[in-house]
């Protein structure tokens, strides 16, 4: 089996977008034709031949349960099985093409109905140059990687990602569809890393390369388990507390600097406030009696990398006296 879950897939560049022909000759038995789809071009595919003679086939197109014998020439069809013609060539031609001619299609004697070969067609791209972003959440332990492929190739694309540091390679353990973690590393190095990540579908293959120095791509997680909670007697006051993220995974060697988003309920200005040390602080001048919204985000105290996402927000109001 094909790395697309198909048998024996060929892969031909270069189809029109709009014309495709079917080739359904003879030795395509269940495979499947993978083509490209472009703005400009023009190819044929001509039908293969049994016992030395020219193939003069009907066509049966996906989701066709029967088709009309057509003695002579091809049919050509639609994918839910109109007749669009016939021609005398040993070919079968899809006009104007697009995903809705994807499917399955067969190749049968103009008079006895013999199947002579099927076949699948399916349209898309050769895999674009992947765009690719690494972060280090859990410094200094692992990078994760992910990227993007844009136009979508429509295919089954596969990847392979490595990394290189200076003269040491290494695999990207993909850890999604696409994306991926590597550890090992080594901490306040001037030798930028290499992140490389190939493409490959039937219809070709590209690469893309992301280099980056370990420091400046720290992005901690979110800080975990805030809380808002009122003082008593302290009618202008909240007090805040929240942990670090549990991915950092030493904040006692690498320790992380915060900063604090909080808005009164129905104000959609917030205050930002901060950095600071540690993992609690008292909002102060507060309204009376309002309810506020809080955020968290934090950064490596060193100032390397970027400022994590904000925390999921939690809430509170001040001490209301009796």
């Amino acid at each position: 089996m094909s790395p697309l879950g198909l048998s024996q897939p060929m892969a031909v560049a270069g189809v029109s977008w709009h014309e495709v022909a079917l080739a359904l000759g003879r030795g395509f038995g269940g495979t499947c034709l993978h083509r490209r789809l472009q703005r400009h071009g023009r190819e044929h595919w001509a039908w293969g031949q049994r016992e030395q003679r020219p193939l003069h086939p009907s066509a049966r197109a996906p989701g066709r349960r029967g088709a009309a014998a057509v003695p002579r020439g091809c049919g050509r069809v639609a994918p839910g099985g109109t007749i669009l013609g016939t021609s005398p060539a040993p070919g079968l031609a899809l006009p104007n093409a697009s995903l809705a001619h994807e499917g399955h299609y067969s190749c049968h004697h103009p008079v006895t109905g013999e199947t002579w070969a099927t076949i699948c067609l399916r349209l898309g791209y050769p895999p674009p140059q992947p765009a690719i972003e690494c972060w280090a959440t859990s410094y200094p332990q692992a990078v994760n990687c992910s990227w993007g492929l844009s136009p979508d190739p429509l295919l089954d694309t596969e990847f392979v990602a490595t990394y290189r540091h200076g003269t040491d390679t290494g695999e990207c353990t993909l850890t999604g569809p696409r994306s991926c973690s590597f550890g090992d590393l080594q901490v306040f190095s001037l030798t930028p890393y290499e992140l490389n990540v190939t493409a490959r579908n039937p219809l070709g293959a590209a690469s893309g390369i992301l280099p980056f120095l370990l420091e400046n791509i720290i992005k901690p997680d979110p800080p975990e388990a805030l809380q808002v909670s009122p003082i008593p007697g302290e009618p202008q006051k909240l007090l805040l507390e929240w942990s670090p993220p549990s991915s950092w995974p030493f904040p006692e060697y690498f320790p992380l600097q915060y900063r604090i988003r909080y808005s009164r309920d129905n104000d959609s200005i917030p205050t930002t406030v901060g950095p600071y040390e540690l993992t609690s602080h008292t909002l102060t001048d507060l309204e009376p009696g309002t309810l506020h919204h809080v955020q968290v985000a934090t950064k490596d105290l060193a100032d390397s990398g970027e400022f994590s996402a904000w925390s999921p927000p939690a809430s509170g109001t001040p001490w209301v006296g009796p």
